[in-house]
Formats: structure tokens, C-alpha cells, sequence
């Protein structure tokens, strides 16, 4: 499985940005999907998560209502649209996969199998 992001970007802060993931394979309606983000110096953070086959989803306290995770399957493309965003939220932001096991993500996003290249969100004051 290959994970491919796009759509990092330089914005002012409050403004949004959707960001993708383009999979591979047909796995984003199947697999467990989620994003974390990376800050230098800071410790990786998962942000979102999506189960389309539990009808789950997560979100970090940190992006809660700000944030919002999506896929489309026809596509095989995760989403992350993100609004209001803050310079905190300054990352590069990292998709990742993985296959569930007997029906449940039991695994922290940030220790899924398959990760992206990641793509760089920087938001300025």
C-alpha cells in the first residue's frame, strides 16, 4: 500500500486548508485511516481518524470542531479539512493505514503499517 499526500500549503492563521491522501490501493473504505501530525521538537500527535467499516471517528482535543476527516471511496482519497486553523497547528501532517483486526483499529495511528511522505502546513501569525 502507498499513501500519497497532497496539499500542504503556507496560510495566515484562521484560514483553512483541506489537505489529501491518495491510496494505492482500494483501501480507504476498508482499512483504518487517520492522520498525525509532527512539529519539530514535539512528539508525533494523532489528529483524526476514520473507520468507515466500525462507523468511527476521532479527533484530537486539539482540533475538535475545527477539524474534519472525510474519504472517498471512489477515489481512494482520505481528506482532512481543516478551519480556523492556528500556528500551533504548524506541522507536517503524515496519512496512515492500517488493516483492522477482527474488526477493530486496535492500534495507535501513530504505529499504523503504512504511513505517507507527509506534506507541510505552516500557519503564520
Amino acid at each position: 500500500v502507498q499513501l500519497v499526500e497532497s496539499g500542504g500549503d503556507s496560510v495566515q492563521s484562521g484560514g483553512s486548508l483541506r489537505i489529501s491522501c491518495r491510496a494505492s490501493r482500494d483501501i480507504v473504505g476498508m482499512y483504518c485511516m487517520a492522520w498525525f501530525r509532527q512539529a519539530p521538537g514535539k512528539e508525533r500527535e494523532g489528529v483524526a481518524f476514520v473507520y468507515f467499516g466500525g462507523g468511527s471517528t476521532y479527533y484530537a482535543d486539539s482540533v475538535k470542531g475545527r477539524f474534519t476527516i472525510s474519504l472517498d471511496d471512489a477515489k481512494n482519497t482520505l481528506y482532512l479539512h481543516m478551519d480556523s486553523l492556528k500556528p500551533e497547528d504548524t506541522a507536517m501532517y503524515y496519512c496512515v493505514a492500517d488493516r483492522p483486526f477482527n474488526g477493530y483499529c486496535s492500534r495507535p495511528v501513530v504505529d499504523f503499517a503504512y504511513r505517507g511522505q507527509g506534506t507541510q502546513v505552516t500557519v503564520s501569525s
